[in-house]
C-alpha cells in the first residue's frame, strides 16, 4: 500500500471515530435530558399524590365540602395530564403549553388547598392530627423539589443545547437529528413583585 493511501485511510478512521465519539455524547447528553424531564414529572406526581392524601385526610372530617373538593381533584388531573408528556416532544411552543396548563392547574390548586387549609381550622381534631400536619409539611417540601427538579432539568437543557450548537458538533447534530430543546420559563408577568394588600 502507497503512504498516502495509508494515510488517507488513517485520517478516515480518525474522523470515524470522531464522529461516533460525538454522536455518543449527544446521545448521552439527551438521555440526561430525558431523566431531568423524568424527575420533573415526578416531583409533580408527588404533589399531586400528597394532595390527595391531604383531601382524603380532611374528607373524614369535612364530609360537607364537596365543592373544595371537586376543586381540588379538577386540578389534579389538570396538571397530570400536563406533565404527562414524553421529553422528545418538548419543543419550545409544547414547553410554554405545558407551562402554561401547569400554572392555570396549580392556581386552581392552590385555591382549592387555601380553601382546604380554612376548612381544617374548623375541625380542631383534624388540625391536630398527626397525618394532616404531616401532609402538609411534605407538600411545603414537594415544592422545593419541584422548583430544584426544574433548575436541574434546564442545566441539563443547557449543557445539551451547547453541544448541539457549537461547532463542529453541530455538523454531527444536524446530520443526527438532534436540536436544540427548550428551557422551562418563568410564568408571565414573574418578573413584578406581588402586590400585598392588607385592607
Amino acid at each position: 500500500m502507497k503512504k498516502s493511501t495509508i494515510l488517507l485511510l488513517a485520517g478516515l478512521a480518525v474522523v470515524a471515530l470522531w464522529f461516533i465519539s460525538t454522536r455518543n455524547g449527544f446521545v448521552s447528553q439527551d438521555e440526561n435530558v430525558n431523566k431531568a424531564w423524568a424527575n420533573v414529572q415526578t416531583q409533580y406526581q408527588r404533589r399531586l399524590d400528597l394532595i390527595g392524601n391531604l383531601v382524603n385526610t380532611v374528607k373524614g372530617y369535612a364530609k360537607h365540602e364537596k365543592e373544595t373538593f371537586e376543586s381540588i381533584t379538577n386540578a389534579r388531573a389538570k396538571v397530570s395530564s400536563a406533565i404527562n408528556i414524553n421529553a422528545e416532544d418538548l419543543s419550545e411552543e409544547k414547553l410554554a403549553e405545558v407551562q402554561k396548563q401547569l400554572s392555570e392547574a396549580s392556581a386552581q390548586m392552590n385555591s382549592g388547598l387555601s380553601r382546604l387549609i380554612a376548612v381544617s381550622e374548623s375541625y380542631p381534631e383534624l388540625k391536630a392530627s398527626e397525618q394532616f400536619k404531616e401532609l402538609q409539611a411534605q407538600l411545603e417540601g414537594t415544592e422545593n423539589r419541584i422548583a430544584e427538579a426544574r433548575n436541574k432539568f434546564n442545566s441539563a437543557v443547557q449543557e445539551y443545547n451547547v453541544q448541539v450548537r457549537l461547532f463542529p458538533g453541530n455538523l454531527v447534530a444536524s446530520i443526527c437529528g438532534y436540536s436544540a430543546k427548550a428551557m422551562f420559563q418563568a410564568d408571565a408577568g414573574a418578573e413584578h413583585a406581588p402586590t400585598v394588600n392588607f385592607d
